[in-house]
């Protein structure tokens, strides 16, 4: 998932929020825009990493979803939010260690950007 790893993916996620949803974001956690797109960007950062590890575990008969994470598709977007679904509760917990954040708060914000993130994938590969 090298592709979605790059600033890109976390630019383009913070594009699809939009200010609206930023502030909201700021809002959960107790603070300004600026320091909403970091968490954004780190937590962009943390689940690609555990789709990553998540695909690298999956059984074989799973095969075929490491081709899509690797191709930053969704063409089994269920199977995709299923493994960011399953992924949240260590990302939240890593988040919150960078951050100095509750990891409830944190928690809150990945349920934001879980759908946005998956919004993103589906619009990079519509575009292939």
């Amino acid at each position: 998932m090298s592709e979605e790893t790059s600033p890109s993916l976390q630019k383009d996620v913070l594009d699809e929020l939009g200010n609206d949803k930023l502030q909201e974001i700021a809002g959960v956690l107790g603070t300004d825009a600026a320091g909403a797109r970091q968490v954004v960007g780190t937590t962009v950062s943390e689940l690609s990493g555990g789709v990553q590890e998540e695909a690298a575990a999956a059984p074989p008969e799973e095969a075929p979803l490491q081709g899509v994470v690797t191709l930053g598709g969704v063409a089994g977007g269920g199977l995709l939010a299923g493994m960011l679904a399953k992924v949240s509760k260590p990302v939240a917990q890593a988040v919150a260690k960078k951050t100095g954040l509750p990891a409830p708060a944190v928690t809150r914000v990945i349920e934001l950007v879980i759908p946005v993130v998956l919004t993103v994938l589906t619009k990079r590969r519509a575009k292939k």
